[in-house]
């Protein structure tokens, strides 16, 4: 099945018997065959433009994310690639609630989302990659930056303390519990904030440019990661191969609106799966 639109050839092959289609507008729907109580995240008619800017950086966005079972078969691992200041970031702080937007609804499992409270309760839900690990990590040590979200979603500090030594060794990070953050290389620090997300075991991924600044070796334990996680999740990323490697689907963004551009059919792979209970 081929859509045109906007200027963009998008190829599709039909995966789990769902697949994303625009309409006439450009604005995309995703086609499910799983009922409702599997959608995760549901954006309808979203825009959003920032003070002082002549146009809409986000404009009537639809956008649905469905959860993945317990084995990985169903739900979404969406990829996004697209250019500088065409909104992929903005669209993860709407979701976050981080950013209001104009118009538009926003639900998150199940929920209309809104308000602050609303949205805190999302928080402890929805772990967010951020695109620079410097505004995500903020103590002293490794240990204490991973074992944060844990302690404060009420963990121990035994607890928290295992927790965070189990998903460093999880990502190849044995041995840096006492490494100074500041004084981490840009990829080192890219994947402790991966760590500091995963720690807060998350029902759902946002991870924003996970592959910068990452040596080739690094990357490829990246993408063993995340094809073990067994969660949906949208991320981001400029890089080609390594979104064919970690996602399903690839869309595009373009004057405010996002768009197909390729369905990937992957056969499922028998690693175990990195457990989230």
């Amino acid at each position: 099945m081929v859509f045109e639109n906007a200027g963009l050839s998008c190829g599709f092959l039909c995966l789990n018997g769902r697949f994303s289609q625009p309409d006439s507008s450009g604005v995309v729907f995703n086609m499910n065959t799983n009922d409702h109580n599997s959608l995760i995240i549901n954006l309808e008619g979203i825009f959003f433009k920032y003070p002082g800017s002549s146009g809409n950086v986000i404009d009537n966005l639809d956008l649905k994310l469905y959860r993945r079972d317990r084995i990985g078969i169903m739900g979404d691992r969406i990829g996004i690639m697209a250019s500088n200041g065409s909104g992929k970031t903005t669209l993860f702080h709407i979701i976050m609630g981080l950013l209001k937007p104009d118009a538009g609804n926003i639900e998150i499992f199940g929920k209309p989302v809104s308000t602050e409270k609303d949205f805190e309760k999302v928080r402890r839900r929805i772990g967010l990659l951020f695109q620079d690990a410097d505004d995500q990590l903020f103590s002293p040590t490794v240990l204490e930056d991973v074992a944060f979200a844990p302690m404060n979603l009420g963990k121990t500090p035994d607890q928290a303390k295992k927790i965070a030594l189990d998903i460093l060794n999880k990502l190849g990070l044995d041995g840096f519990e006492n490494r100074i953050t500041y004084k981490l290389s840009g990829g080192e620090k890219k994947l402790v904030s991966l760590a500091t997300v995963l720690a807060m075991k998350p029902e759902v991924l946002l991870l924003d440019e996970p592959s910068t600044g990452l040596d080739e070796k690094t990357k490829a334990r990246l993408v063993d990661v995340l094809s073990d996680l067994g969660l949906s999740y949208i991320l981001i990323s400029h890089e080609n191969d390594f979104l064919y490697k970690v996602t399903d689907s690839i869309y595009t963004m373009e004057n405010g609106k996002i768009f197909p551009v390729e369905k990937i059919h992957r056969h499922l792979h028998t690693h175990p799966h990195i457990s989230h209970e």
